[in-house]
């Protein structure tokens, strides 16, 4: 009788139909070539298309000349292409969309763009990268906001985060923060849900939701109108395998008037005819600022345009499960190991502990073997990322490392 992995492995592959061979396909990838590779979550390789989109890029702006009439229509269109792009993958507008650096510039426009006064509470997930948490600190030190958090590592295996949310919201909270996938466990939050039990909780004010995207953009299937998720912070350089330096946030229409920009720039704002400020852009640019590299759209555009070579974003979140699976399962039969998760993964994060042994030094340990994974600090464990592009031959290999340092005296 199949076991409930096996038989979703199964299931999985049968459904999964890629459009080319992945190893032909994975030389588009060149720091795929000479190592396993499991930190997707922490930065994605980027393939040879994007690479190349970026250096023309460039070259093209510079034919232009870099500050000329010619480069400025060049450096809109690039933009709007981009939050059109982005916009498409993430089922939503282009109208929604705030191009940014990374996660913390898109979490940093949400949190100091609320009207704080003392007194509101803000209430955060103990699952948060310490950039989000920091600023959070930030905010309750300058507005006096009353900061709350809510144990949602403790439901890691079965308990409901929907639940334990609840209880920790009050008549005064103005805004939750949590992650979407959380980047120390894997556990994928019902995003959908907590918005819309914030939204229809009995508060002073409407609680806004804040989601942290680090992990879940490029791995899972969004529709982000539909997620209702009133600000969504993301990255282009992590699951997506484009170029660090380029992400975005969602802000949800309804919540835009009320979120103030913090940053002003010309991108922003609209002018008169003598060049005057008179008012902000009407949709997610008012949230941007200035010159940027603005190559780096193009090369974001063509990442994400290679993953659709392969296959469509339910294919590729697919494989990922069935890779994490595969992985997870092995990993619960090797001696030493204990998984962080008592079922399978739902996405492409696996974390687990050596009990007895110096996570730190497994890491090195394994990148002397040219086989990459991370420690996380809580809990303490050690995350693999598993995206589409991982081969099983990889998770055999990374399965072995494990064993063989854990035979070590």
């Amino acid at each position: 009788m199949l076991t409930l992995w096996l038989y979703q492995y199964v299931t999985m592959t049968s459904i999964s139909t890629p459009k080319i061979s992945l190893q032909n396909y994975r030389q588009q990838f060149l720091a795929l070539a000479n190592k396993a590779y499991f930190n997707y979550g922490g930065q994605g390789p980027m393939p040879q298309v994007a690479l190349d989109a970026i250096q023309q890029a460039y070259v093209q702006i510079q034919q232009l000349g870099p500050f000329s009439s010619q480069s400025y229509a060049w450096v809109v269109a690039a933009a709007d292409q981009a939050r059109s792009t982005i916009a498409a993958e993430l089922g939503t507008t282009p109208q929604t969309i705030t191009l940014t650096e990374n996660v913390s510039a898109g979490c940093n426009i949400a949190l100091w763009g609320m009207e704080w006064r003392s007194g509101d509470h803000l209430l955060i997930s103990d699952c948060e990268h310490h950039s989000v948490v920091a600023t959070v600190q930030e905010v309750q030190r300058r507005f006096g906001v009353e900061v709350s958090v809510c144990p949602l590592q403790a439901t890691v295996n079965g308990d409901d985060s929907i639940a334990v949310i609840e209880r920790h919201l009050r008549p005064n909270t103005r805004l939750v923060v949590l992650s979407h996938i959380l980047w120390n466990t894997g556990q994928i939050l019902p995003i959908a849900d907590i918005a819309t039990l914030c939204h229809s909780y009995p508060s002073r004010e409407p609680i806004r939701v804040l989601v942290d995207a680090a992990q879940s953009v490029g791995l899972l299937p969004l529709n982000l109108d539909q997620l209702q998720a009133d600000f969504y912070a993301f990255t282009g350089h992590k699951w997506w395998c484009g170029p660090e330096g380029v992400g975005g946030l969602y802000v949800r229409p309804a919540a835009m008037e009320s979120l103030q920009p913090t940053f002003l720039g010309w991108r922003g704002v609209t002018v008169d005819g003598a060049g005057q400020p008179v008012g902000w852009k009407p949709d997610g640019r008012r949230y941007e600022m200035a010159t940027s590299a603005y190559p780096l759209y193009s090369g974001l555009r063509a990442a994400i345009a290679q993953h659709h070579q392969w296959g469509t974003a339910q294919e590729r979140f697919q494989r990922i499960q069935m890779l994490s699976q595969l992985l997870w399962q092995q990993l619960c039969d090797l001696s030493g190991v204990v998984c962080v998760r008592s079922t399978p993964p739902e996405a492409g994060l696996v974390s687990f502990q050596l009990p007895d042994k110096s996570h730190d030094q497994l890491v090195k340990q394994l990148e002397t073997n040219g086989l990459m994974i991370r420690a996380i600090p809580s809990p303490d464990c050690v995350r693999a990322c598993l995206h589409y592009l991982t081969l099983e031959s990889e998770v055999d290999l990374l399965v072995e490392a494990i064993r063989q340092f854990m035979q070590k005296a």
